[in-house]
């Protein structure tokens, strides 16, 4: 696959506490100029983003990255991003609960943020690092029953990030409807074509303008 094609399924990425927003348009020209996805920013800056470059598809975070907040913190969170002018959100799931075995509550917050979200795209981070096989696979089964419309495995700020084996794992067991992010831990060219190349509809990923540049692909 083309780098081109590969970008075009790009998240491009800057979640850091420091960004500031000089760095915050940096990524918006460059996700412009390469024809990314989208831009995947902190919720404070959607707003200048989205007024700055109208024209670009902007996601953001959402409980991010603990996944902790309550659930009607995360669906406030949702709407006022999508009212200042995000298309995507990517919450992350409240790992406590699955961790307990409330799997009730899990879905139940996952079906609010998909009301919250109606119309937009709803991506759903398990964050596969803390999980077992057994969780990912009842998450997989969770987001497909919420009707998310993508399983994401990756805060990036976690302990792991994407594996190839999270990503099959996922196509086993997410429903036909489920599109699949993989984001974090890509760290080299291959990294990112392997991900691609294995069926990934979005990559998460900071990275890979820079990786692509030097490598002389793009």
């Amino acid at each position: 696959m083309e780098a081109k094609e590969i970008l075009k399924k790009v998240d491009h990425t800057l979640l850091k506490a420091i960004s500031d927003w000089e760095s915050i348009k940096k990524i918006c020209e460059d996700a412009l100029e390469y024809n990314t996805a989208s831009v995947c920013i902190p919720p404070s800056y959607v707003k200048r983003a989205h007024e700055e470059y109208p024209e670009l598809n902007v996601c953001t975070v959402i409980g991010f990255p603990l996944g902790y907040n309550t659930t009607a913190v995360k669906v406030f969170e949702a709407k006022d991003a999508i009212e200042n002018g995000a298309k995507e959100i990517d919450m992350v799931i409240n790992i406590g609960d699955v961790k307990n075995g409330d799997w009730d509550l899990v879905l139940s917050e996952v079906k609010a943020l998909r009301e919250a979200t109606e119309g937009y795209i709803l991506k759903v981070i398990i964050e596969t690092c803390y999980l077992t096989e057994e969780e990912k696979i009842k998450m997989c089964e969770i987001v497909t029953e919420a009707r998310a419309d993508y399983i994401k495995t990756s805060t990036g700020f976690g302990t792991a990030g994407a594996t190839i084996e999270d990503v099959k794992l996922f196509k086993e067991h997410v429903g036909p409807d489920v599109l699949i992010k993989a984001a974090g831990g890509m760290k080299t060219v291959e990294d990112i074509e392997a991900f691609a190349e294995l069926g990934c509809s979005r990559l998460g990923t900071s990275s890979a303008m820079r990786l692509f540049k030097e490598a002389g692909k793009i």
